[in-house]
């Protein structure tokens, strides 16, 4: 009878050593410190709060370093005694507010980011907007209308424009050729981007004159630019719908509720600086 006792156990034991991982759960014991069980939810959560560092760490190596921390600070807990000091309540108490809040926000945004709301604020975002246009210019900056003329009658009679940028030009883009890259409206001055409008490609204007001096330009390509699809702007919308929700529950909850922080108007902004008052 003890024999077949055991032997049960024996099974048992080997069974459940043998359970699959997805047989784990958040609630699975891994440790027990004088009764105190952590749990794989424990060190799930300690292991979020890591730089992303530490958590590109060997899963065995990880899963080591932080049940070993986790006992410890169960120990030393376990150590303290008396009261806790008035900065740890206080933090507890903030940790817990942040937490509980930061989940209300999850449980509105569950219904804030849906498909039809992404799709109504793409719609939102871009309607009547059309393809516009996108320049790739270069130029040489002077100081005056001089020379500038100058440097275009060299241009029109044959000197490079990229080289005679590099020796010329004061501006910024000078060692680079002028190039200024692409750029779409509103991102030049207005006399500026109304010059490069006016260009065909390869044309040299005219000098033209802005608050940084004068300008002689060259237009090198011209490119269509389409409206993004919803994808490329996907996470952009997301946080507008995320500020948007949020915004909107934290205005119903507050009218709804009786908030009173007159109590605050005869408080020194500065004392919230003191940390030795909380000692």
């Amino acid at each position: 009878m003890l024999k077949r006792t055991f032997s049960l156990y024996a099974l048992a034991l080997c069974a459940a050593m043998a359970m699959p991982a997805s047989a784990q759960d958040v609630d699975t014991v891994v440790a027990t410190v004088n009764g105190t069980e952590i749990t794989v939810g424990h060190m799930m959560v300690a292991r979020a709060t890591l730089p992303q560092q530490f958590r590109d760490l060997p899963d065995d190596v990880l899963f080591e370093g932080i049940l070993t921390q986790l006992i410890q600070q169960t120990l030393l807990a376990q150590s303290f005694e008396g009261e806790l000091p008035k900065r740890a309540t206080l933090s507890l108490e903030n940790e817990r507010r942040s937490l509980t809040a930061g989940e209300a926000i999850e449980a509105e945004l569950q219904t804030a980011l849906t498909p039809e709301a992404l799709e109504a604020a793409y719609e939102a975002r871009f309607a009547g907007q059309e393809a516009g246009e996108e320049y790739n210019a270069s130029h040489i900056l002077v100081e005056t209308e001089e020379q500038a003329l100058a440097i275009k009658a060299d241009i029109d009679g044959g000197a490079d424009f990229a080289i005679t940028a590099r020796e010329k030009s004061t501006g910024p883009s000078g060692p680079n050729g002028g190039s200024l890259g692409w750029f779409g409206p509103g991102m030049m001055v207005p006399s500026f981007e109304a010059a490069v409008i006016a260009l065909d490609v390869g044309e040299v204007s005219n000098p033209v004159q802005t608050q940084f001096g004068w300008h002689v330009i060259i237009l090198n390509e011209v490119r269509e630019t389409a409206l993004p699809d919803l994808e490329a702007v996907r996470p952009e919308l997301e946080e507008q719908l995320r500020t948007d929700a949020v915004n909107a529950r934290i205005e119903v909850l507050r009218e709804a509720a009786t908030v009173d922080q007159s109590a605050a108007e005869g408080v020194d902004p500065a004392i919230i600086k003191d940390l030795e008052l909380l000692e």
